[in-house]
């Protein structure tokens, strides 16, 4: 998701939920997104992710911002859409795991923690690397200057 605030573009970030990732933020924050499921387009799989991310469904029209790979080799295909939501009202789905490690007790964590709308600049130090491709074919489709 993105909008348009005052000539600039501002892309909706979130960061991970979970014990892993409570002290990380820069390069820690990501685009929504997940995994294909079997006999799903991409393009639903993205939707569905937003949603179960967020907790709102996404709105199009969906403009395709390209694809990078991970670290880990996983490759993220990307739509935008332009939209508005309050961040701190986002309602995420809830995964389960052993915590602390070796504890025997299982705790429920929201997949993501937090959310916000970032400037394209802040976007870029709190990304996770990979993604900054995406943020740059955003720009150059949405033709919006990114900030100085």
């Amino acid at each position: 998701m993105y909008r348009k605030q005052q000539g600039r573009v501002e892309v909706l970030l979130v960061h991970p939920g979970g014990p892993f990732w409570a002290r990380k933020d820069a390069g820690a924050w990501s685009i929504p997104k997940g995994e294909v499921n079997s006999g799903e387009d991409e393009l639903g799989a993205a939707q569905r992710e937003f949603e179960e991310e967020i907790g709102l469904p996404p709105k199009g029209p969906f403009l395709p911002v390209g694809e990078v790979q991970l670290k880990s080799g996983k490759v993220v295909r990307a739509w935008a859409f332009e939209g508005n939501l309050d961040p701190t009202a986002i309602r995420s789905n809830i995964f389960r795991m052993e915590w602390p490690p070796h504890s025997g007790r299982l705790q429920n964590f929201p997949e993501i923690d937090r959310a916000g709308f970032f400037s394209i600049e802040e976007a870029k130090e709190k990304i996770n690397p990979a993604q900054i491709p995406l943020l740059q074919t955003l720009v150059r489709q949405v033709s919006c200057p990114p900030d100085a």
